[in-house]
């Protein structure tokens, strides 16, 4: 048993443990270039919260990680045969009613990890600061954590060389050949501003890639997805430890 893990704990552990901070990871359901799996997002996100929180864990600190919630926002991938969406309003209630039930506990910090791209929790988190002002709702995007440009060659953001480097060290039994995978590449917007990144418009997933993938994964390892896997799970072990001793009566300086 991990005790950090909510799920393999139990109620002779948890009824008298005094928690710091949960954690919430947040993944999706969907294709993923050829060759890697459609939950390829939760088993990143499960085994980031897992290690990092063992981190925590071990300096101390009462962190309990949540079952992962499997699905995301995918509306720009609705003709993608089985990628499962959640809508924003939906994701929001999902996390009213687990925010409900910590704060009626007395457990005041919550960090939302979240493993995919499409979901956009900084909106839904403001919202929900307002209705809980005595909880601390905190966020991580683990896939803006560590320094991709010195260790992945390729750049992408999906089903691409970091993701892949991730899979062959986490779960290389559900990886196929790289030489079955397509090459990520992917079509840009014809608006110049949406191709700067100062303007936004969903992409239409199926007119922008033709293999679900986005960066080209060929030169991925499962050493190079260790090497990433270690460099995110200590920053974000790091963060953990900071949230659960932080006092919210003082958090700035």
């Amino acid at each position: 048993m991990r005790p950090y893990i909510l799920a393999e704990n139990n109620w002779k552990n948890i009824k008298e443990m005094d928690v710091e901070l949960v954690v919430l990871p947040w993944g999706a359901t969907e294709a993923h270039n050829y060759h890697l799996p459609y939950a390829t997002d939760n088993y990143q996100v499960d085994a980031i919260a897992a290690d990092s929180a063992r981190i925590a864990w071990e300096t101390g600190h009462k962190v309990i990680v949540l079952p992962a919630v499997p699905f995301g926002v995918n509306t720009g991938q609705a003709d993608i045969k089985l990628d499962m969406n959640l809508n924003p309003s939906t994701q929001l209630q999902i996390l009213r009613d687990i925010i409900d039930v910590l704060n009626r506990q007395g457990i005041r910090k919550l960090l939302v990890l979240n493993g995919h791209g499409g979901n956009n929790f900084k909106p839904l988190l403001r919202e929900l600061g307002l209705e809980y002002p005595k909880m601390f709702l905190s966020l991580c995007n683990w896939f803006g954590v560590g320094d991709r440009d010195s260790r992945f060659d390729a750049p992408g953001d999906h089903a691409d060389e970091m993701e892949t480097s991730v899979m062959l060290f986490l779960k290389p039994d559900l990886v196929r050949p790289l030489d079955e995978a397509g090459d990520g590449s992917a079509k840009e917007s014809v608006v110049k501003g949406i191709r700067e990144g100062w303007a936004w418009a969903e992409r239409e997933w199926s007119k922008v890639t033709a293999d679900t993938g986005v960066g080209n994964p060929k030169a991925a390892t499962a050493e190079k997805g260790r090497e990433h896997l270690e460099e995110v799970t200590a920053k974000i072990g790091n963060l953990m430890i900071e949230l659960a001793k932080a006092d919210l009566d003082h958090l700035y300086e």
